[in-house]
């Protein structure tokens, strides 16, 4: 049996992902989806590349700092990309994400609305 690490509780050579408390990739993906505008931001690119202004303009409550970070964020993890002189675009990474995540966030609000 591998020897454990007093400190993080992990064997040698087990890695942690960046951001995440329990280190598995999908609880990295689903606090950065529920992170306020994140997954606005996706849902307003589906369509067509938009610039910042844009953005900001379809994203009505988010302060352009708060905007400007998740648009960080999502260009980090690879699900949008900035296309000079045309704006932010999904990545095919983004779009399947959200071929498979909304479907399941559907259910979740209408599963919210039957216990309510």
């Amino acid at each position: 049996m591998p020897k454990q690490s007093s400190i993080s509780g992990k064997t040698p050579g087990q890695r942690r992902v960046r951001g995440s408390r329990s280190g598995r990739p999908i609880m990295v993906l689903l606090d950065l989806l529920g992170r306020r505008w994140s997954l606005r931001i996706l849902w307003e690119l589906r369509h067509q590349s938009l610039t910042s202004r844009a953005l900001r303009t379809a994203c009505d409550e988010a302060s352009p700092t708060v905007l400007q970070a998740r648009l960080t964020e999502l260009r980090r993890v690879g699900f949008v990309e900035l296309i000079p002189g045309d704006g932010y675009r999904l990545t095919a990474l983004g779009r399947e994400l959200l071929e498979t995540f909304l479907p399941l966030h559907r259910f979740a609000e209408r599963w919210q609305k039957v216990l309510n």
